[in-house]
């Protein structure tokens, strides 16, 4: 098969959008508006040292990890849900699977897309800020910004909207996609909640990383015709270097069935003689799958 015919096979399939930017839905075009003013309107925030800094403030001081000590040890292996090394390995695992069976790279690569994007949006915010962690703050209602840290916005919040929230985005039934959501939003809000508790993050933190995770999930249909095409080529570049049988190659069209021909019966004909030159008539040979025969297989 060759690229273009590999390339007319994805544009038909009912799952991927067409077009090179395929539009979005009113009611998702609505969240990611309002997404982006929330972003929006909380860096503002921190950066104009308004109300929001102060509840990070009062929150830190308030020490919740010291408050409820029982639960400390939970919540502190519950946080790994939002570590980007340990979730990315479980569900590429498990969306690896998915393609194997499937036979598509779709999964793997939307999900390589999307921490893609994450690392990229997230990271660059991070640097250019520079936000100093509860545990590093220096004075006492100060947003800490320019100070050399990396903790605006929350990478582990950020992380379990979109690790766990392209489950859903990749579900393929209704129901899946409904408990998939209900799954990634108890994770994600609660890997947000844990790092407030343990000081490793403030409110504003985390409310920045669960507006950066959930732009990324809500912008990702834009990424699905490069999706397509890096797929489209992978196909290619697989059918011409690598070995015949790969589950990356699509199911090889059976052989056509070639017509057999019918043999004819030796019963009852009559065997052709020939002339042997002294006035008899010899029997011609046998057939050589009859000469071959034994006696008691002839009769």
């Amino acid at each position: 098969m060759r690229t273009d015919r590999i390339f007319s096979r994805l544009e038909q399939e009912p799952h991927r959008p067409r077009g090179p930017f395929p539009r979005m839905s009113p009611v998702r075009l609505g969240l990611f508006s309002a997404t982006v003013a929330f972003y929006l309107a909380i860096v503002v925030a921190v950066l104009g040292t308004t109300w929001l800094v102060q509840l990070d403030w009062q929150v830190m001081l308030f020490r919740p990890y010291k408050q409820w000590p029982a639960i400390h040890g939970f919540l502190d292996a519950f946080v790994v849900l939002g570590q980007r090394g340990p979730t990315a390995v479980l569900v590429a695992a498990w969306l690896g699977w998915r393609s194997w069976r499937q036979r598509t790279l779709r999964p793997l690569l939307a999900l390589g897309f999307a921490l893609l994007l994450l690392n990229a949006s997230v990271g660059a915010v991070k640097i250019g800020l520079g936000r100093l962690g509860p545990h590093y703050a220096t004075e006492v209602g100060s947003a800490e910004l320019w100070a050399g840290g990396d903790i605006f916005p929350s990478g582990h919040t950020a992380n379990a909207v979109v690790t766990w929230g392209i489950l859903a985005y990749l579900a393929t039934t209704p129901r899946a996609r409904r408990w998939l959501s209900v799954v990634a939003a108890v994770f994600a809000l609660g890997v947000g909640a844990t790092t407030v508790y343990l000081g490793t993050h403030w409110v504003s933190d985390v409310l920045l990383g669960w507006a950066a995770g959930l732009l990324i999930l809500l912008g990702l249909p834009w990424c699905e015709p490069a999706i397509a095409r890096v797929e489209a080529l992978v196909f290619a570049l697989r059918e011409r270097f690598g070995t015949a049988g790969s589950w990356l190659a699509p199911n090889p069209a059976p052989p056509a069935a070639q017509p057999v021909p019918a043999r004819q019966s030796l019963v009852g004909a009559r065997v052709p003689t020939q002339d042997s030159g002294n006035g008899t008539r010899a029997a011609m040979p046998r057939a050589a799958d009859e000469a071959r025969a034994p006696a008691s297989s002839r009769y």
